[in-house]
């Protein structure tokens, strides 16, 4: 047996179609969009800005968004191909399995894993802070023991419980809710950026690009992994600054590559799936550009508020009412992230579970919902634990490597698969082919090496402990190993290019 068998389109596409788990197709491009949307303008809008901009960039954060966000549409583009050929649940997991083998397959599942538990938990704590900034505006005030910060987190691990049954009873439920949620979004930053207008000072924009200096951040085992390895003096500010700055607001971005999960449920993947990760990821850029703008230019860099900079730039200003204004629409706002990261932990666990990666049993689907309810219940209690008793913030950096990892092991998945399968039907097609998907690959990497070493060291110790599980079950029992995959129609199926399907 080799780890770097591989799982032919073909068969992933007829897995889709077994009834035991067999998913709702009922989503369309609106609906994609609205997704992709929904979990990328979150935790990055409303706590990443004022974060970055006072301790590693000031003003040129906005510099650090677009070069985040080239990473990002470079890698939207590699995910947009695959998503349109491969329609099939799992995303970059699903993909890689069917270019770069089963081990590749798993590295980038236990990735994957890894961002949307800890990006779900993460997220949800912020949602509790700022439930806690807003009850205080309006005169209600949270018991400190399960308030955020508290002995333990209970506002964090009722929202999971809450949007754990909403999962479960269906994903187009789950996204009539997020609907509603994204729009009080957009509105919430819309008025920011309107707002925001009247009292921005141009003077706050210089220096655009502080001068480099020394800070406590970027010392010891803070450090990125880059100044590390050169010993170069570690700094913040400078275009050094920028760059890292670029590694760190990555996480606003974190979601686009989410709607790839959902290929099964689409109704038209080949057509909707591109559509959904690219506008999404274009509708967010524009905004985030516009809020770095604007927060910047109301409050100088140094005096930003790192944990609520959007709602305190206008208190600064004298606007309370635009301060509460503000915090219920991240109230809102965070609540579509922690719903679409669980979606999305849900999917992948889901396929890697089918292809008995991980034990089968758990992948089944409820018979009424169509949902993998077994799978969403372990999610829900792991991430409701992981954010009402873990002090997960020093996590954040995690969920951005596992990511780019991810990222870059898809781009280079793209040039593997047009080689090894030119004649696949591809409703998209990455333009520049291989350079575009290599150039990818390796401004994702650069971005890893600019996260601290202290990120690295964790992930490599989560990547061991994946190996270990892979090693002792996956290894022996995947379904390419024991050949219970092989089905009965895939003569049809390799006839037609497609599994038999129900109109």
């Amino acid at each position: 047996m080799s780890m770097f068998r591989t799982k032919s389109i073909e068969q992933s596409i007829a897995d889709t179609d077994e009834p035991e788990y067999q998913l709702k197709k009922s989503l369309t491009a609106l609906d994609l969009t609205v997704f992709g949307v929904g979990v990328v303008i979150g935790a990055g809008i409303f706590t990443l800005t004022g974060r970055v901009a006072h301790q590693m960039t000031g003003p040129a954060i906005v510099i650090s968004f677009v070069v985040a966000a080239l990473a990002c549409a470079l890698a939207a583009m590699c995910y947009a191909e695959f998503a349109s050929t491969v329609p099939v649940s799992g995303s970059a997991y699903t993909f890689s399995y069917a270019s770069l083998g089963e081990l590749i397959a798993w590295i980038i599942g236990w990735d994957l894993i890894l961002e949307m538990f800890l990006g779900a938990s993460v997220v949800a704590q912020g949602w509790s802070a700022y439930l806690g900034v807003f009850l205080g505006k309006i005169g209600i005030a949270i018991p400190a023991d399960i308030a955020y910060g508290g002995k333990v987190d209970v506002m964090s691990i009722v929202l999971i419980l809450v949007l754990g049954g909403l999962v479960t009873l269906g994903i187009k439920e789950s996204l009539r809710v997020n609907l509603v949620l994204v729009g009080i979004k957009l509105f919430i930053v819309l008025f920011v950026i309107v707002a925001g207008l009247m009292f921005v000072n141009p003077g706050n924009y210089t220096p655009f690009i502080p001068a480099a200096a020394a800070t406590e951040t970027t010392q010891g085992w803070t450090q990125p992994l880059i100044q590390w390895l050169t010993g170069a003096q570690p700094v913040a500010f400078g275009w050094g600054g920028v760059l890292a700055g670029a590694a760190l607001v990555f996480f606003a971005y974190i979601g686009f590559d989410v709607v790839a999960t959902t290929a099964e449920e689409a109704k038209n993947p080949q057509k909707d799936l591109p559509v959904g990760i690219i506008a999404s990821l274009t509708i967010c850029t524009i905004l985030y550009c516009a809020v770095a703008l604007v927060v910047t230019g109301m409050v100088p860099y140094d005096k930003l508020d790192p944990k609520a900079a959007l709602a305190n730039a206008f208190a600064a200003h004298g606007q309370a009412w635009m301060a509460t204004l503000i915090s219920a629409g991240a109230v809102a706002g965070l609540t579509t992230v922690v719903l679409t990261l669980m979606i999305g932990a849900t999917r992948i666990i889901f396929a890697m579970s089918r292809d008995n990666l991980l034990p089968m049993g758990i992948a089944k689907v409820h018979p009424k919902y169509r949902t993998p309810w077994v799978i969403t219940s372990i999610v829900t209690v792991v991430c409701a634990v992981t954010a009402g008793f873990t002090p997960i913030g020093v996590l954040e950096e995690m969920v951005n490597i596992g990511t780019l990892t991810a990222f870059v092991l898809v781009s280079i998945a793209v040039v593997v698969l047009r080689r090894k399968r030119p004649d696949l039907p591809r409703a998209f097609k990455v333009p520049g082919n291989p350079v575009l998907p290599i150039l990818s690959a390796i401004i994702c990497f650069y971005l890893t090496i600019n996260l601290s070493l202290e990120t690295w060291v964790r992930f490599l110790v989560w990547m061991a402990i994946g190996l270990v599980i892979y090693g002792l079950y996956g290894y022996r029992n995947s379904r390419l190993a024991t050949g219970k995959a092989i089905r009965a129609d895939m003569a049809e199926i390799m006839a037609t290019g497609h599994a038999p399907r129900d109109e």
